[in-house]
């Protein structure tokens, strides 16, 4: 009896907890039923799920992909669009972003910009209730046609990927696609430095298909002149006139006519730099190497050494400039001023030598006629300044020079005495050359004293001629 008790205790027991426990399962099951009901339409583990999430993505109400929607699979885009047909117009619109550096050793520029494209592929139109376009990024690029569009005379270039690569691809309802890069490309620039640093240089950005020529491909400014656009570019050595967009043909002759962008911007180059770093120190020295015709003659040590120094520096000058310069074989014009001022520099250490010579020659006359004491070290006397001066040499006067007998009866009156020559008339013969040689051997003082008015005046009339010319 017992054992029938506690096993009917039992079992009621347990079929109590069953039934709790299945009402509660059996509840939360019908809630979640209830709940997944309102929200739900498609099929998630044998019921269909539809959350309201995906309302406010818009990703989820696509019922195909893009690349379905585009119909990228039916088309070979391998091919242009209406191929066989008249060439397909592109439009091209460029905002420069940067100039990043001109150099004229390697005559290149680098420059970074937006290129945009423009044209129409009626493949890729698709149907739009509210007509909005839709954007890619590169991963689409790579599956359709997109025009070859390339720099020419290009050294290098490259398209930003940081941190994805910096490509956009907008497509419209009716096909009309933009497509735009950012890319930075270094190109040639042919420049002409006869005129440098003051030059002004012509540089040209070129664009081109590279496979399509005008029969299947026609680029243009997208909108005329206002096509290109730049922010604002500043430069430390060049100053930026104005950007102007062209167009023209290029001929190849095995592939035939192709359309050709231009970008041509002007560059004007600032002038202080070079004053500073170039011209004012060449100044200096030519002004420099003239302190020389005030110290005494026979000052040999400080007027070699001035002369010495002056020539080293203006070499020092000229191999720096020529070091940051192409090696053209024409003459500029910072070399015509650097060798026209190291030619005066060269001229005034000729200068002191031809006062030396004639210094020299005029003291050995006068030991030989007996002025100076045999004993008398004319050297010595040179070499150290205050030994010998030119109040301590007796300089005897030039003798008249007498008139030459000549046929003519006006200048040899001694020869017809009934013909005498008018009274106040005077008549000189011109001196010889070796005459003036002589009088300039014995006053060799007089080479300084000239030298200190020529050597300015000329390379003031040497400066006012070269910057009336290139500035």
């Amino acid at each position: 009896m017992k054992v029938d008790v506690l096993t009917c205790v039992a079992l009621a027991a347990a079929s109590l907890v069953a039934t709790v426990t299945g009402g509660r399962s059996s509840g939360r099951r019908k809630h979640k039923e209830i709940f997944l009901g309102e929200n739900s339409k498609f099929k998630f583990g044998g019921r269909r799920i539809d959350y309201k999430l995906k309302k406010q993505d818009s990703t989820k109400t696509l019922l195909i992909k893009s690349e379905q929607l585009l119909r990228i699979e039916e088309h070979d885009f391998a091919m242009r669009p209406g191929f066989g047909g008249a060439a397909i117009p592109v439009g091209i619109d460029v905002q420069v972003e940067s100039i990043d550096s001109i150099s004229e050793v390697n005559m290149d520029f680098t420059m970074t910009l937006y290129l945009r494209h423009y044209w129409k592929d009626e493949r890729l139109a698709f149907p739009s209730r509210n007509n909005q376009s839709r954007t890619f990024d590169s991963r689409l690029v790579k599956k359709i046609w997109v025009p070859d569009v390339f720099f020419v005379h290009s050294k290098r270039s490259f398209i930003h990927d940081t941190t994805m690569e910096n490509i956009m691809l907008r497509v419209y309802p009716d096909g009309n696609i933009l497509y735009s890069v950012r890319v930075t490309v270094t190109a040639l620039c042919s420049m002409d430095f006869s005129s440098f640093p003051l030059d002004t240089q012509n540089c040209s950005l070129e664009l081109e298909s590279y496979a399509y020529n005008e029969n299947d491909l026609m680029l243009y400014w997208k909108n005329g002149n206002d096509s290109l656009r730049t922010d604002e570019i500043v430069l430390s050595q060049f100053f930026i006139e104005h950007f102007q967009a062209s167009s023209g043909l290029a001929f190849y002759s095995s592939t035939g006519w192709y359309n050709r962008l231009f970008i041509n911007f002007i560059l004007r180059r600032h002038i202080f730099f070079f004053m500073l770093q170039t011209y004012f120190p060449t100044m200096l020295m030519v002004v420099l190497s003239w302190v020389s015709f005030w110290i005494d003659r026979r000052a040999v040590p400080a007027r070699v050494s001035l002369g010495i120094t002056t020539v080293l520096t203006m070499s020092t000058i000229i191999t720096g400039v020529s070091s940051s310069m192409p090696q053209v074989s024409y003459v500029k014009a910072v070399d015509i001023y650097l060798w026209t001022s190291f030619l005066f520099v060269f001229l005034s250490v000729i200068e002191y030598a031809a006062v030396n010579y004639c210094t020299t020659l005029e003291e050995m006359r006068k030991m030989k006629r007996g002025k100076i004491p045999s004993t008398f070290n004319a050297s010595q006397a040179m070499a150290f300044d205050g030994c010998f001066h030119d109040n301590d040499m007796e300089l005897t006067p030039f003798s008249r020079v007498a008139p030459t007998p000549t046929s003519d009866p006006l200048t040899t009156p001694t020869q017809n005495p009934d013909i005498r020559p008018t009274e106040g008339t005077r008549l000189r013969r011109q001196r010889s050359v070796r005459e003036n040689v002589d009088l300039l051997v014995s006053n060799s003082y007089m080479i300084d004293s000239y030298s200190r008015l020529a050597f300015p005046l000329s390379y003031l009339l040497f400066n006012t001629i070269y910057w009336s010319l290139y500035s």
